[in-house]
Parts: C-alpha cells; sequence; structure tokens
C-alpha cells in the first residue's frame, strides 16, 4: 500500500478500535434494529445461487455478517478485519454462539489479502468498503481470491431520493447520529465520519461501475428500505 493508504487504513483502524465496546449497541440503536433485518435480505439474496460454499467475509467487524451467513449452511466462513478490538468481541460473540468450529476472524487488510487466488465461492462485505483506502483495489482482491462462479455481495449504505425519506434521511444522518453516536461511544470523530463517507461514496449506478471495473459481471442491485441501504450483487466468469 501507499503511505497514504497506510495512513487511511491506520487511522480507520484506530478509529474503530475506540468504539468497539459500543459498536453493536450503537448498530442497532441507530437503526432501529433494522440492520438485522438488512443483513438477513443480504443472506437471502447470497442463498439464491450459492449455499454450502466457502465465504470470505471482508471488513468483518464484531463478526455480524458472518453470524447471520450461517444461514447459509457454510463449509466455512473467514472473516477479516484491520481492528483487533472489533475482532476481538466478534470472537466473543461467536464462542458464545458455539460457531467457532465454523467462523474464524483474522487481521487482514482488504487491499492486500493474505489469501490464494481463487480461494472462496462466495466474497461479502457489510458497510466496509467506504473504509477501504482503496474501495477498486479491495474490490479486485476480492475478485481474485473468488473461484470460477464465484459471487460477491455488497452490503453498503446509499442515499435515498424520495420526499419525505431523503429530507429525514439527510437530517438524521447530519444532525442526529452523530450527538447519539458521541454522546454513547465517547468519540467525536467516528460518528461524524459515518454520515461524511456515506455522503461521499458513490451508489446504484456509480457502484455498479467500481464493480465492473474490478472484474465483476452479471450485476444487479436492489434497495432496502426506501434506498437507505443497497444490496450489489455480482459474479466471477
Amino acid at each position: 500500500m501507499s503511505n497514504g493508504s497506510q495512513h487511511k487504513t491506520g487511522n480507520i483502524g484506530s478509529m474503530f478500535d475506540s468504539i468497539a465496546h459500543r459498536y453493536d449497541f450503537l448498530n442497532h440503536f441507530l437503526s432501529l434494529g433494522i440492520d438485522r433485518y438488512w443483513r438477513r435480505k443480504a443472506v437471502n439474496l447470497i442463498s439464491v445461487t450459492h449455499r454450502n460454499c466457502d465465504i470470505l467475509d471482508v471488513a468483518t467487524g464484531t463478526g455480524d455478517m458472518a453470524i447471520a451467513a450461517m444461514k447459509l449452511d457454510p463449509v466455512h466462513i473467514t472473516g477479516i478485519d484491520i481492528s483487533p478490538k472489533m475482532l476481538e468481541r466478534g470472537r466473543q460473540k461467536i464462542n458464545k454462539k458455539g460457531l467457532s468450529e465454523k467462523i474464524d476472524l483474522l487481521s487482514g487488510y482488504s487491499e492486500n489479502m493474505p489469501f490464494d487466488d481463487n480461494r472462496f465461492d462466495v466474497a461479502m462485505v457489510a458497510f466496509g468498503v467506504r473504509n477501504f483506502s482503496d474501495p477498486v483495489k479491495g474490490l479486485m482482491e476480492m475478485y481474485r481470491v473468488l473461484g470460477r462462479g464465484g459471487l460477491i455481495m455488497v452490503l453498503e449504505f446509499s442515499k435515498p431520493d424520495k420526499f419525505p425519506l431523503k429530507q429525514f434521511y439527510g437530517f438524521y444522518f447530519l444532525r442526529i447520529l452523530p450527538l447519539i453516536g458521541r454522546i454513547f461511544s465517547g468519540d467525536r470523530k467516528a460518528y461524524n465520519y459515518l454520515p461524511e463517507s456515506v455522503h461521499k461514496f458513490p451508489d446504484r449506478e456509480q457502484f455498479l461501475e467500481l464493480l465492473s471495473n474490478a472484474g465483476f459481471s452479471g450485476l444487479k442491485y436492489k434497495r432496502l428500505t426506501g434506498g437507505i441501504v443497497s444490496v450489489y450483487t455480482g459474479l466471477k466468469f
């Protein structure tokens, strides 16, 4: 990675370390619990074509997406993340659920993954591509480690475009969410970073173009909850 990429990666890792102790609570609280529904819908989309397979979960955080993907009856799930404290929280949850034989959480960078080519059947990332130091390079790495016929699934925030959800979403994301996040996590920057990163991030057709540039084909996306989030899928042919 370049020095600039390393600097961003280090900053992001430190930021998530600082909020790891409240991360799960705030995810559920700030989304009114809808984040669980989003993950279920994403898993359902994967299940249409891929089950009983080897799965990679990039930017796994505390492992919520990996745990949700257990409904696919996977052979194995490997999660990677740059935040040691998030991984520690994730391992605790996985152990409590008795899933440690099925799910491994490892330290790893999205732009330089420690895996062989064609290793996985599914590569997924939930609310993490915005945090890649180089999104296209991270998506290209996901392409590299997928086998032929492999599926990528990206669950990410997008921007509603219809009244009144667009206006409410903008007010909540820019005003309410940073305030609540700061109060409960004690980290001012982390919950200012979230709306800023969502605002800057390409969504819908623009993100499909990034996936295409990374090599993926058969691209689709599905908007959920009025466009607050989108689920993107593509294949490695």
